[in-house]
């Protein structure tokens, strides 16, 4: 009997010793739980420890009163009682307030004519996420013996050495793949969000190779989020895993670093990881003094999220009526502003609306400021219908729009696409009024025709025009050229000693189609630094009538 309790007690040393030694960090090490009490995953650990010891306890003393059963089963208890008392926390019942202010202040937009810039024509984004797919699968199949081992991960906005890229690692296709690429994938796909035909494999930087060693294709210590779990961030919360190269072309992962604000609940970034896809090397950046290069740190959901409990909360949990409640438009674009920075841009409607909008908020990426432009208009949704039935002959679909500032108006912007997915067409349309349509077979048309579109609707004067960049040339018509898109009428103008070219429609003045070589004319512009230079205001000092003249007819 002796005997047999002896090796009952050895079978318990070394089913426990296996169990805290080779169990535990094996399911650490693949799990990845957050080893924090903040999180979920460290009291669901305990809880099942404890339910295994104790269950072996049973096992081997058949009694419920040794001290390890008490000990492990009181553990658990605890463990889920935790459990309970944070997820109850984190209910928005009890913390409707709580909610509401995770987004931080929201500060009312008092212009946006004048608090985003207008954008150059060349910079608008015209190439969506599928588009990007599309072209980026093309470029890798010119590569068999590459694509065969490889697959394209993820494609991220973001903006290198001022234009605008999409930009997606190579990964690993499996297990084997890996195993036969210890070093890494070989690369990694730019596609130019302002032009179809600007798309590259970057095979090299500077002469040397690219690497992508630590990646989500990745297996075991290459794995992007093991890396990061034994290289000290174990206890941290992480997500956004987001494929980043800097201006020079180097290629790092950005990932964001958030803790939980309401129990287990109410996700909030406020750090962020930035890997070295070749090297593996990790550093820690706050909001404040994280690379210029990096575009975002705030990601798309959470910020999503705060703002649906921002509006949802305005007047606690129990508004019933839905007074003042708001929410953001479906779907969210990554926007850029003059100034270099980022912004997540969404609508933001009354509870209940269908097609319209109260206005328009937009987040800074990096620091979450947030700024609400209370102007009334049509969603996302609405205004890529408007798009399509401008169009509707052609059966063609509009990629989501993005919002710009176009000569002071709020523009939708987006392509429009067959049905295999091929840019054919651009169209805008004003978020004030998306009746207001224009289209044309690039950019440049589209623009006019969204001009003549929005002059025509008796808005003109509700066009603005920075001072500081309104520039007027005089002179003598040295060549007058028409045009005709989309049903309108444009004038290309070369004046006497100006070196740029003059475009205007007839909607801007009848006299332009009167205007000849040799006229004096003046034109009124925004100055932004491109060759053709729309006009939004013409005159034409040899059509007018001289006073001798008028003063001869009045006679009569």
């Amino acid at each position: 009997m002796s005997q047999a309790l002896t090796l009952i007690k050895k079978a318990k040393i070394i089913i426990y010793a296996l169990l805290i030694l080779v169990v535990a960090p094996l399911y650490i090490y693949f799990m990845l739980p957050v080893l924090s009490p903040w999180f979920i995953g460290l009291p669901l650990e305990i809880f099942f420890i404890s339910i295994i010891i104790a269950t072996l306890e049973i096992q081997f003393v058949k009694s419920v009163k040794s001290g390890l059963f008490v000990a492990a089963s009181s553990a658990a208890m605890l463990s889920i009682l935790y459990i309970a008392i944070m997820l109850i926390a984190g209910m928005p019942m009890f913390r409707a307030e709580k909610f509401h202010k995770l987004l931080g202040e929201v500060k009312d937009g008092k212009n946006f004519s004048t608090d985003v810039s207008p954008v150059s024509p060349d910079k608008i984004r015209i190439v969506d996420k599928d588009v990007a797919n599309r072209l980026g699968d093309k470029v890798l199949g010119e590569e068999p013996a590459l694509g065969s081992q490889v697959y394209i991960g993820e494609f991220q906005i973001q903006k290198v050495r001022d234009q605008l890229y999409w930009v997606a690692p190579l990964e690993h296709s499996g297990f084997f793949k890996w195993m036969n690429n210890s070093k890494g994938t070989h690369g990694y796909i730019m596609v130019s969000a302002t032009n179809e035909r600007d798309v590259k494999l970057v095979r090299e930087v500077k002469g040397k190779p690219v690497q992508i060693k630590y990646q989500m294709g990745g297996w075991f210590g290459d794995y992007l989020p093991r890396h990061l779990y034994v290289n000290g961030f174990y206890s941290e919360g992480l997500t956004d895993y987001t494929f980043e190269i800097d201006d020079e072309g180097h290629p790092y992962w950005v990932v964001s670093i958030f803790r939980h604000e309401v129990g287990f609940s109410g996700n909030n970034a406020y750090a962020i990881a930035v890997v070295d896809a070749s090297s593996g090397e990790v550093k820690k950046y706050t909001k404040d003094n994280a690379p210029a290069w990096v575009d975002r740190i705030q990601p798309k959901d959470f910020v999503f999220n705060q703002i649906n409990a921002w509006g949802e909360y305005v007047h606690g949990y129990w508004n019933f009526s839905n007074r003042d409640k708001l929410m953001a438009t479906e779907g969210m674009s990554l926007v850029y502003g003059n100034d270099n920075r980022s912004y997540w841009y969404t609508g933001i409607s009354s509870v209940g609306g269908d097609e319209s909008t109260i206005g328009f908020m937009l987040i800074d990426t990096r620091t979450k400021e947030a700024t609400l432009y209370r102007q009334p208009g049509a969603t996302e949704t609405a205004a890529m219908q408007s798009a399509q039935g401008k169009v509707q002959e052609k059966g063609y679909v509009s990629s989501f729009p993005i919002m710009y500032n176009i000569d002071g108006i709020a523009t939708y912007v987006m392509s429009m696409k067959d049905q295999a997915g091929l840019i054919k067409m651009v169209a805008l349309v004003s978020v004030q009024d998306y009746s207001i349509v224009g289209v044309g077979d690039n950019l440049k048309d589209a623009v006019r025709a969204y001009k003549a579109a929005y002059n025509n609707s008796g808005n003109k004067n509700n066009i603005t025009h920075k001072a500081d960049k309104t520039k007027i040339q005089t002179g003598k018509v040295m060549r007058i050229s028409e045009d005709v898109s989309g049903g309108n009428s444009y004038y290309f103008i070369l004046i006497n000693g100006a070196e740029k070219i003059f475009v205007g429609s007839s909607n801007i003045s009848k006299k332009l189609p009167l205007t000849v070589e040799g006229d004096s004319i003046s034109v009124q512009y925004d100055d932004d630094k491109q060759d053709e230079i729309e006009i939004f205001a013409f005159e034409n000092f040899s059509l007018a009538p001289k006073k001798a003249e008028i003063k001869k007819e009045e006679a009569k």
